[in-house]
C-alpha cells in the first residue's frame, strides 16, 4: 500500500529529534528502560511521532516488564501496517505506522488476553496525547 505522508529525508531530520530520526526512520531501538513512556500510566492516546496518526490507547498498555511501552491492541489497527524484520540474526514481525511508514517497535504473540499480542513500541516513535480529562 502506498504511503500517505512522504517527504525526504532531510523533511523528516528538520523535524524529529535525533533520536526519533534514528528510531523512527531509520528503524533504530531506543534502550529498555530509557524511553519517555515506558513506565508512565497517564490517560491518553498515543500518535505517530512523525504524522500524528493514533497508534495505541492507554487503557490498552500493560507492563510487560521489558522497558518498553506495551499494548495488546492497536487504537485503530488500520493505522498499523507489519513487516517481517529479518535483523540481528532473528525473525521478528515489525510494526510501522500505516500513514508514513515509520518504525514504531515489534509485535510478538506472548501478551494477555484477549488477543494475546504484546506491541512493543519506542517511546521516540510515539508522542501522547493526555486525556483532557485527565489534565484537569
Amino acid at each position: 500500500m502506498r504511503r500517505k505522508i512522504e517527504k525526504s529525508a532531510a523533511e523528516w531530520r528538520a523535524q524529529l529529534t535525533d533520536l526519533q530520526y534514528r528510531v523512527a526512520r531509520e528503524k533504530g531501538t531506543e534502550p529498555a528502560f530509557s524511553g519517555a513512556y515506558w513506565d508512565v500510566w497517564d490517560k491518553g492516546e498515543y500518535r505517530c511521532v512523525c504524522c500524528g496518526a493514533p497508534l495505541f490507547r492507554s487503557e490498552h498498555k500493560f507492563d510487560a516488564g521489558c522497558g518498553w511501552p506495551s499494548f495488546w491492541t492497536a487504537a485503530e489497527p488500520g493505522n498499523i501496517d507489519t513487516a517481517v524484520d529479518r535483523s540481528h540474526f532473528m525473525v521478528r514481525t515489525e510494526v510501522l505506522c500505516q500513514q508514513c511508514g515509520a518504525h514504531l517497535g515489534h509485535v510478538f504473540d506472548d501478551g494477555p488476553q484477549p488477543t494475546g499480542l504484546r506491541y512493543c513500541i519506542n517511546s521516540a516513535s510515539v508522542r501522547l496525547e493526555k486525556d483532557s480529562a485527565a489534565e484537569s
